[in-house]
């Protein structure tokens, strides 16, 4: 798989990756900057936590509110949602995308993409702004998340042959994880060879190219950055300073070892914000607040009674003031209807009257207020005949005996209506009014916590003012709870014996604490327990003295010292212990570099008189031995270990993990095996260009490791026209005369020894 970490898109020229460089302290910048600064010294803030790992990567455009999402090849074919969260504000935009597969996974408001609330409510495009977390999430998981950095390019400006970028670089930005460019197709055809001339921090440095040299230094009082370019000619300089792709600032979170630029802002000088295309939606400030919904105009005997469920701004934006409820005349007279309407200034309010008129007249509407006006367009609301129907009400929970305080939540069938109760076991209501003396008016959870009886009754008017009939219910609170019920957490086995470990039970009332916990051991389902442990209230326990190579199923119980009774026992947990004989072949390796030392332990292995490693098969539906070929390692045996070397890649190879199996035999009985998998780190091979002519064939690219050996071959293998090494990042293959191939190869591949593969990519002739 390519390396996707610090790869630009294709607005933004090559993808040439540029490693941390070390900046000398006290070398004189230009422009009267006071000093160049390594490191960025009292200017780096700490990484987000859950940053993207190569080869996953998530890569923020603030100017243009668009997010890409790259790699993540492990979830392909999946839902993932991307959400900007506002530290203090909340989750100010989001989108659920589908994973490709592919270099790109998925981009969110640009052209190809998906837009902002595509699968969500929350239907704005964000206007990301420095500080705020770009996460991707997949499920109830939170997979990666990104901080957009404090950077910014200002217009280039000309004096002769030399350009000068300035801009912004603000707390948290680490200025070794920076670099400034400015894009410009033009400049291919010029002495300088590419799209984008670069700016990396140090003093002045000549491209590897040619045809300029530059250098990026900082003044960390200031919070600036001076990006300077000395163009060897004037005609160059003056079409980098009028490019059209403009000034790019480029920061990131982290570079790995390998050289990948993990969670990138890209700032882009003079890029709008907003909708990246056409039919997404605006940003939070182009449209009203939005409108409030389940609205509904009843007619009652007074007028118009209109409800509605209140709106919660959108985050990032003003919040909601109040509302405005209009109805409109269905007839009119001389070209002109009548309005009657209401302003309401309080922003949590659901429902308000329009006296003296009838909805068979009038079309009403409803709109929120803001400090950015109104909503757009208005929310007509819909009428209902006349309501005739009397509403119900429920109590939750339902009556009965509790061990302790109750709050208990009336519900009606009918949105809008009033609820009235009393405690006394006295009737609410008579007929259809209220009885005297005036009972309670519900207006949220009440609390029962009587040891004696306590006698709720309750009912309800809907808007059109029916009465319900009178509810009843009775509590007994006895003041004497049980502990809640626990789960377990983390467990582990071992020889005849389990390791438990569960979370802390509440007492179930203030004040009081767990004294005790008790472990059941069971062998059968539904059995009696075979064991039975306490730990004097520690959440964990060692069960030994168990049969090996046994399932057995495990709950826990708490006590506090508010009641002498069990708490309930938690869901069970089956476990397999380990017997006399045990195989561990350690635990999966990852991210191992091609020609080093694998060491594959079986230390926690034991109960063996031998111990065989085997490479198997990756990916094989049933357990297969590898045959002999290039994808086999020489494995050599060492006790219950066995180590490797980790090849090189070369075409027929597979550039996948690498599992092997440890079988441990006994003197006498069944043999155990375990297995580990091993999984290479590859670097990042790419193809820029690839021209064939009579005599001439060229093909280049770039890779992130220098010194990599790349091969140029044919798609099966047969034909390898030649190889090339990584030198600053970029690889040159050129074979002329006798050399060259006789006719276009017509399309290649690439191959880095370190693992990177690309193609297949066509050859052009020319």
């Amino acid at each position: 798989m390519q390396s996707k970490g610090g790869k630009v898109k294709s607005s933004l020229g090559s993808s040439t990756r540029l490693g941390r460089v070390a900046i000398p302290v006290g070398i004189a910048l230009a422009a009267g900057l006071p000093l160049l600064l390594a490191g960025g010294a009292g200017q780096v803030g700490a990484l987000t936590p859950n940053l993207p790992q190569f080869p996953d990567n998530l890569m923020i455009f603030p100017n243009r509110d668009f997010i890409t999402v790259e790699g993540f090849a492990d979830h392909v074919g999946q839902s993932g949602k991307i959400e900007v969260t506002r530290p203090g504000v909340g989750v100010v935009g989001s989108a659920i995308g589908v994973v490709s597969g592919g270099d790109v996974a998925f981009e969110v408001n640009h052209p190809g993409g998906i837009c902002w609330g595509e699968g969500t409510g929350l239907k704005v495009t964000p206007d990301i702004k420095a500080g705020d977390v770009v996460s991707l999430t997949f499920g109830n998981t939170q997979v990666a998340a990104t901080t957009t950095l404090d950077v910014a390019a200002n217009d280039a400006v000309q004096t002769q042959k030399t350009v000068v970028v300035t801009g912004r670089i603000g707390d948290g930005v680490d200025p070794a994880n920076m670099e400034q460019r400015i894009i410009e197709p033009a400049l291919v055809d010029t002495l300088i060879g590419k799209r984008d001339v670069r700016a990396v921090p140090g003093g002045l440095t000549p491209a590897p190219k040619g045809g300029y040299e530059s250098s990026l230094e900082f003044d960390l009082v200031k919070d600036t950055f001076l990006a300077t370019y000395n163009f060897v000619n004037e005609s160059d300089a003056t079409i980098a300073a009028n490019a059209g792709l403009g000034e790019r600032a480029m920061a990131w979170e982290l570079t790995d070892p390998d050289g990948n630029r993990q969670g990138m802002t890209i700032a882009e000088n003079g890029e709008p914000g907003g909708p990246g295309m056409g039919g997404c939606p605006n940003g939070p400030l182009q449209s009203g607040p939005p409108g409030p919904s389940n609205s509904v105009a009843v007619d009652v005997k007074d007028g118009i009674q209109v409800n509605w469920t209140p709106v919660v701004a959108i985050p990032g934006t003003p919040a909601i003031t109040g509302y405005r409820v209009t109805a409109i005349a269905d007839s009119s007279i001389n070209n002109e209807q009548v309005e009657i309407g209401k302003r309401i200034t309080n922003p949590g309010a659901t429902s308000t009257l329009l006296n003296g008129i009838a909805s068979a007249d009038y079309d009403v509407y409803v709109v929120s207020l803001s400090d950015v006006g109104e909503t757009f367009p208005a929310v007509k609301v819909p009428e209902t005949a006349p309501d005739r129907t009397a509403p119900t009400v429920s109590a939750s929970p339902a009556g009965g005996s509790y061990p302790v305080a109750q709050h208990v939540t009336l519900t009606a069938n009918e949105f809008g209506s009033d609820i009235y109760y009393t405690l006394d076991g006295t009737d609410p209501i008579i007929g259809d009014q209220l009885s005297t003396p005036e009972p309670l008016h519900y207006t949220g959870p009440i609390t029962i916590d009587s040891p004696e009886l306590t006698t709720l009754k309750f009912a309800a008017f809907d808007p059109s003012n029916n009465p319900s009939t009178i509810g009843e219910a009775h509590y007994y609170i006895t003041n004497d709870p049980l502990p809640t019920k626990t789960a377990f957490t983390n467990s582990t086995v071992g020889v005849g014996s389990v390791t438990l470990n569960w979370a802390p039970a509440d007492a179930g009332v203030p004040g009081k604490n767990i004294v005790d916990y008790q472990v059941n051991v069971f062998d059968t389902i539904g059995g009696s327990a075979v064991k039975t442990v306490n730990t004097n209230g520690v959440t964990s326990a060692l069960i030994e003295g168990l049969n090996g190579d046994t399932q057995y199923w495990f709950t826990v119980s708490a006590k506090s010292d508010a009641t002498s009774a069990w708490g309930p026992a938690s869901d069970a947990i089956a476990l397999t212990t380990q017997g006399a004989v045990v195989a561990n072949a350690g635990v999966d390796q990852s991210g191992v570099v091609r020609g080093t030392t694998v060491t594959l332990s079986g230390a926690g292995s034991s109960g063996g008189t031998t111990y065989t490693w085997t490479q198997l098969v990756t990916d094989a539906s049933v357990r297969t031995v590898m045959a002999d070929g290039v994808d086999k390692v020489a494995l050599t045996p060492s006790g219950k270990d066995a180590g490797f070397t980790l090849p090189f890649y070369k075409f027929g190879m597979s550039p996948k993990a690498l599992t092997f199996e440890l079988t441990v035999t006994p003197a006498e009985g069944d043999s155990r095996t375990d297995v580990v998998v091993i999984t290479p780190r590859s670097d990042t091979v790419t193809v820029g260009t690839g021209k064939w002519k009579q005599n001439d064939f060229r093909i280049s690219g770039t890779g992130s490791t220098n010194g990599a050996i790349v091969t140029v071959r044919s798609a099966d293998g047969k034909t390898v026209y030649g190889t090339a090494a990584v030198t600053a990042g970029a690889w040159d293959l050129r074979l002329r005369n006798g050399a060259a191939p006789r006719t276009n190869p017509g399309t290649v591949h690439v191959d880095s020894n370190l693992g990177g593969t690309a193609g297949p990519f066509t050859v052009t002739n020319g």
